[in-house]
C-alpha cells in the first residue's frame, strides 16, 4: 500500500479533506445529474474570483449541429502574442465554462494572453466523440478567428481533448504552437506504473477512472481510437512542443511520462513534470497549498513561453 500519510505534507491534506467535504469520494455512485449539483457547488465554493483589470465574455460558436458556449477572458491591457484555448476537466460529465472560470482569468491575467473557455458537450447525452468534435470545432474557431498563434491548454478530460486536437490538427495551416497538459487522462497502459502504484489515490481512484471511460463511451469498446486515447496513435511525428504536468499521487501520472517519452522519440520536444506530493484537482488549491501554488506558476510560465514560440526547458 502507497503511504500517503509520508507523501502528502499537511497543506495538501486539508486541501482533500475540505474537498470531500464537498465532492465526497463515492459521488460516482449518484446519478449524474447529483454529480453535477455537487461538483457544480464545490467549485463555487472554491471559486477566487477574477484577478483586477480581467473582463470576461460569453459568446457561441455556431457549429451545422449546434451552437458551442465559450467565455472569452481579457486583461485590458494590449493582449500578448497568442491566443489560449482552454478545455477543460471533469470526466467528461462535469464541468463547464463555470467550473474553471477563476483558472483561466488568472491565466489570462498572469500570461497576458486572450483566453477561450470551451463548454464542450458532454456525456452521458453525448457520448464520444461529441466533446472532441466540440474541441476541434472550437479550435478551428479560434485558428479562424485569431491572428495570434493558438496554445492548448487543459487539465484531465480536457488534457485529454488537447492531446487529441494536436494529433488530429499536424497537417493544418495554423496548428498549435505549443500544448501545456494538466494531469490529462491519455488513455495509457493501466497494468502498470502510477495506475498501480497509486490505484486508491485521495482524489482520484481506478474505479472512477473505469467509470468515467464507460460512461464516455457508453460501454463500446474503442480501443485504438486516437481522439479517445491518444497513446493510441502510432505516430508522434510533428506534434507541437508539449508540457506535461502531473501529480504524484494520482493515477494518471504515468500518462504524462509515457506521452513525453513518445513525443522525444518521434523528434518532438516535450517535458513532463511530476509535481510531488500532489494529488488529481490540486488546481483548486493554488491559493492554500504551497506546492499547489508553485506548480500554478509552472504552468502559467510555460504557457507564457510556448506562446511566445519559445522552449522553456
Amino acid at each position: 500500500m502507497t503511504d500517503y500519510k509520508a507523501l502528502i505534507d499537511a497543506e495538501t491534506w486539508g486541501f482533500i479533506e475540505r474537498t470531500n467535504s464537498y465532492y465526497p469520494p463515492d459521488t460516482i455512485d449518484y446519478t449524474i445529474a447529483q454529480q453535477r449539483e455537487i461538483y457544480d457547488r464545490m467549485c463555487r465554493e472554491f471559486f477566487a474570483g477574477y484577478p483586477e483589470g480581467v473582463t470576461a465574455e460569453t459568446l457561441a460558436i455556431a457549429t451545422p449541429e449546434h451552437n458551442i458556449p465559450i467565455r472569452i477572458y481579457r486583461n485590458g491591457a494590449p493582449q500578448k502574442t497568442a491566443t489560449v484555448l482552454y478545455i477543460h476537466g471533469g470526466g467528461f460529465i462535469l464541468g463547464g465554462l463555470d467550473s474553471h472560470d477563476d483558472v483561466c482569468a488568472e491565466l489570462c491575467a498572469r500570461t497576458g494572453y486572450e483566453v477561450v473557455s470551451v463548454d464542450y458537450r458532454l456525456a452521458p447525452e453525448h457520448l464520444h466523440p461529441a466533446a472532441f468534435d466540440d474541441a476541434m470545432s472550437a479550435f478551428e474557431w479560434a485558428a479562424a478567428t485569431y491572428v495570434s498563434p493558438i496554445l492548448l491548454c487543459g487539465d484531465s478530460a480536457g488534457g485529454n481533448l488537447c492531446a487529441a486536437v494536436s494529433h488530429a490538427t499536424r497537417g493544418h495551416a495554423k496548428r498549435p504552437v505549443g500544448q501545456v497538459l494538466i494531469y490529462p487522462g491519455l488513455g495509457g497502459d493501466r497494468s502498470h506504473g502510477s495506475y498501480v502504484t497509486h490505484a486508491e489515490a485521495p482524489m482520484l481512484t481506478m474505479r472512477d477512472l473505469e467509470f468515467y471511460k464507460h460512461i464516455r463511451t457508453g460501454g463500446t469498446d474503442q480501443t485504438g481510437d486516437i481522439t479517445l486515447s491518444p497513446l493510441a496513435d502510432a505516430d508522434f511525428a510533428n506534434l507541437p512542443p508539449t508540457v506535461l504536468i502531473t501529480a504524484e499521487c494520482d493515477p494518471l501520472s504515468s500518462d504524462g511520462e509515457a506521452y513525453r517519452d513518445r513525443v522525444i522519440a518521434a523528434g518532438g520536444r516535450a517535458v513532463w513534470i511530476e509535481e510531488k506530493g500532489l494529488v488529481h484537482g490540486y488546481l483548486r488549491a493554488r491559493h492554500t497549498v504551497g506546492r499547489a501554488r508553485a506548480s500554478f506558476t509552472r504552468i502559467v510560465d510555460a504557457a507564457a513561453a510556448l506562446g511566445e514560440g519559445a522552449w522553456p526547458w
